[in-house]
């Protein structure tokens, strides 16, 4: 698939959907780059698992405490308000509903809203760690992934074949080829690129896309 977003373009588009003051969770990794293209005018509050609330921008290189990171080990900054708290308050925050939005990487996400993203196999990462809390915890859980592995494999699927993260928790995928809603246990074609055609898009899939209204154009910027 030579037609495809990068990852700053999948983050920027996902980035769009974040509601001012929406308190939110970015995952380890890809997802943090969400934080880069927020809207004009809009702000999120953005928490992170081992206790910090409303942490800003990355330090310019040479200037970073190194005793103040996010939960990928990066060290943060922090915006007026900020506050930090045990990590067991912060999992209790997590656990009880008081995120509204956590936006997670995947190695799969089938139809019905399951998402596998924290081990490939026996040479994996040793446990799931917070992703668990984070996918029941949050009131909306968004993905945002390539369309295929790297080695063409389709990462939505009808069934999800690696080991779970949570189930049937997924209700928006932002790809690098379309944005889809999960409905009804159905993936729902909400966006695609315009140069891409439909069957070439359901071909690189793993489950069938439905098509239940119209479809946008999935422009973003040059990034």
């Amino acid at each position: 698939m030579t037609v495809k977003l990068s990852n700053d373009q999948i983050a920027w588009r996902a980035a769009q959907d974040i509601t001012d003051g929406a308190y939110v969770n970015l995952g380890i990794g890809f997802p943090e780059k969400v934080a880069q293209y927020q809207p004009p005018g809009r702000q999120a509050i953005f928490h992170t698992e081992n206790g910090i609330l409303d942490f800003g921008e990355s330090p310019a290189k040479g200037e970073e405490d190194w005793d103040l990171i996010n939960a990928g080990k990066r060290a943060v900054t922090l915006k007026p308000g900020a506050s930090f708290f045990h990590h067991a308050d912060s999992f209790a925050m997590v656990r009880g509903g008081h995120l509204d939005v956590a936006i997670l990487g995947a190695y799969e996400v089938a139809e019905n809203g399951d998402l596998a993203n924290w081990s490939t196999g026996p040479k994996g990462v040793p446990a799931v760690g917070g992703a668990m809390d984070l996918v029941h915890g949050a009131k909306r859980i968004a993905v945002i992934t390539d369309h295929v592995t790297k080695d063409g494999r389709p990462k939505l699927v009808e069934r999800c074949s690696l080991p779970l993260t949570g189930v049937g928790c997924v209700t928006r995928v932002y790809t690098s080829l379309a944005v889809v809603d999960i409905e009804g246990g159905r993936f729902v074609l909400k966006e695609k690129l315009p140069a891409l055609s439909l069957e070439d898009l359901q071909a690189a899939t793993g489950a069938t896309l439905v098509v239940a209204g119209p479809v946008a154009d999935l422009i973003v910027p040059e990034l």
